[in-house]
């Protein structure tokens, strides 16, 4: 494999400054330049500062190309899905950016640029390349972390890491990345929105919004602001056509800041803070109900028994309008500002209860394992051949993002390609009763789905919906 990077010329804007134009002239005409040093003024300073540090990121994934005859049921209950059904293997390539944010190679990027390869690639702006690593990749937020393999005495260009809470609307920032792999390329705007949380794009939803134009290829590309740090990292856009149309959003620096400590500590996962409660929306007409001016803060739906949330005192029905003095105005700006405090350490939450203000402490732990998770893999050919399964706690509750509670087995993980799978087994499955009998631990469902049966019927929990199904056999 031949690995190439194209590399163009940074684009650098000439900028009248913003200063001159705002002022007009009497009579009301705009300001022109008054000498040649305002016209030379340029972006070009902060992108030779900055640019180096971004970098090509190329991952490469064999997949098996699928016989259609397969898809049909029919066909699968006859033939199995066994080897040598599928056509050859082909490489699928995905072209990303990258930013280098340690000096010994950590570099972070989208998890939706790296997910499932089998080889990743790393281009810097100067053409030399390296293989790289995946360090850790969280799904969650859509970052992950890669260290390039080289000497341990090389040395790589950086950026800093700036503090995302300090951008306001209308701040100018540039994006730095390689749209549709023509090279290196750097689009400039300004900040358009901050904390868009209904965009769908990750669990932890606070994006920045921008104006600079970001397009395919840019996912994990840097955003830096006027002073060289980086303040987001690129990661989708709203688009009708796979062109930028001026709406990009970004990850916030802060959240970023979390994923790469967590990677570079060694751990292989972000450990988050539990409250262990669950929060609703306040809209227009829950407002009203409440007596608020205006829809603001988070209402408290439920609190578990000996959570941090129930030993801190917060109650059912106290509306929480901020976290250490940043506002917070749904259950998704909440979660963002609690998953960027340090694990460990304490919060002061403004707490409004029955109209009257007070500030909350509580600490920030992770999700307890109150019952051993008993991991098992179950085997065999029943239509549960395939999944791994353990007893539910918070921290598989948290893992898995559902809402559960009490003893229960739940479904970890489906195998592709496996009997399970086929059955339509799902991660987050809580499987109840299989023919009959009551399951609450891994064992018992070991137990239960061993030896074989011309039918199973199977229970399960589905996103607070019973689903009971007959399984073949």
């Amino acid at each position: 494999m031949v690995w190439r990077a194209l590399q163009v010329g940074l684009l650098c804007l000439a900028l009248v400054p913003v200063s001159a134009l705002a002022q007009p002239q009497p009579g009301g005409a705009p300001q022109v330049p008054s000498s040649d040093s305002e016209i030379r003024l340029s972006f070009a300073p902060v992108v030779t500062r900055t640019a180096p540090a971004v970098v090509n990121v190329y991952a490469l994934k064999s997949v098996q190309r699928t016989n259609p005859v397969m898809d049909d049921p029919f066909f699968r209950r006859f033939f199995g899905g066994g080897p040598g059904l599928g056509g050859p293997e082909r490489v699928q390539r995905s072209l990303g950016s990258g930013v280098v944010v340690d000096a010994s190679g950590f570099v972070v990027t989208n998890h939706h640029v790296v997910a499932g390869a089998d080889q990743i690639r790393i281009a810097l702006s100067d053409r030399r390349e390296f293989d790289a690593d995946v360090v850790l990749s969280d799904q969650r937020t859509d970052l992950a972390v890669l260290k390039i393999k080289a000497d341990s005495s090389a040395r790589f260009a950086t950026v800093e890491i700036g503090n995302s809470d300090r951008l306001a609307v209308g701040d100018l920032v540039l994006a730095i990345g390689d749209p549709f792999g023509v090279g290196q390329t750097v689009t400039q705007g300004i900040i358009s929105a901050l904390a868009r949380t209904q965009v769908g794009i990750s669990d932890y939803q606070f994006f920045i919004q921008t104006d600079a134009a970001i397009n395919p290829g840019n996912s994990g590309g840097a955003l830096v602001d006027m002073s060289g740090h980086l303040v987001g990292i690129n990661t989708a856009i709203f688009s009708r056509s796979g062109g930028s149309h001026g709406i990009g959003f970004a990850i916030p620096a802060n959240m970023v800041r979390v994923v790469v400590e967590s990677a570079k500590a060694g751990s292989k996962s972000v450990r988050r803070p539990w409250l262990g409660a669950r929060f609703q929306r306040v809209t227009p007409d829950l407002a009203e109900g409440l007596g608020l001016a205006r829809p603001t803060g988070v209402l408290v739906q439920t609190v578990a028994k000996a959570s941090p949330a129930e030993k801190a005192g917060i109650r059912v029905g106290d509306l929480i309008t901020a976290v250490d003095g940043q506002t917070v105005d749904d259950p998704e700006s909440l979660n963002y500002r609690l998953a960027t405090q340090p694990m460990g350490e304490t919060v002061d939450l403004a707490v409004n209860r029955r109209g009257r203000d007070t500030v909350v402490r509580i600490a920030l732990t992770p999700a307890p394992e109150t019952t051993p998770r008993d991991d098992i893999v179950l085997r065999g050919r029943s239509p549960f051949a395939g999944i791994t399964a353990a007893n539910l706690s918070p921290a598989v509750a948290e893992e898995l993002r559902i809402d559960a509670e009490g003893a229960a087995t739940v479904v970890v993980d489906v195998a592709d390609g496996s009997p399970a799978s086929a059955s339509g087994f799902r991660p987050g499955d809580i499987i109840v009763e299989v023919n009959g009998a009551r399951i609450a631990t891994t064992r018992e469902l070991d137990t239960a789905t061993r030896g074989s049966a011309r039918a199973w019927r199977v229970t399960v929990t589905r996103g607070g919906r019973t689903i009971t199904a007959i399984l073949g056999g």
